[in-house]
């Protein structure tokens, strides 16, 4: 007895094409192009539909400038958005009340247009740069050889 397969004939368009894209796809695709037929295999209907539907989407959208994106201000609105800035960054409701929080939103309170807020390396060279600063300020000021003229200015005295 013959070793034999069992094969299904299937007469669905679907499925063919399925087969088609999976073993002749780079055949079936040239043969296409040549004959200026629009390739109907899976893959290809999808990224064509997916093209018309991004295209539909961006024919609805519009870039606006940060200027123009500017929400109005309300008490109720900043309330809102301190609120969901705690809970989405885990931060202790005191954050709130700490100086340094009241402090930036004074100084973002006078902006004119629009608050521009660093991104993460802009703010990473800027905490390494008041460190340095700081680092260099406090060595100076702990200078030994500042130390030893302020004690024999000491002990003349």
């Amino acid at each position: 007895m013959l070793n034999r397969k069992a094969c299904i004939l299937v007469n669905k368009i679907s499925t063919l094409r399925r087969h088609a894209e999976a073993k002749f796809s780079g055949k079936y695709r040239k043969w296409a192009k040549e004959h200026s037929f629009e390739s109907m295999l899976p893959g290809d209907v999808k990224a064509r539909k997916d093209d018309v539907a991004q295209q539909s989407i961006d024919a609805h959208l519009t870039e606006w400038k940060l200027a123009e994106r500017v929400v109005s201000y309300s008490d109720k609105s900043f309330k809102q958005a301190a609120i969901e800035w705690l809970v989405a960054t885990d931060q202790p409701i005191q954050a709130l009340e700490h100086p340094k929080f009241r402090e930036m939103i004074d100084v973002a309170a006078r902006a004119t247009n629009s608050v521009k807020i660093p991104g993460r390396k802009a703010t990473r060279a800027e905490i390494m740069r008041t460190f340095k600063t700081h680092l260099t300020g406090l060595r100076n000021t702990l200078n030994v050889s500042n130390i030893y003229d302020i004690a024999l200015s000491t002990q003349l005295m």
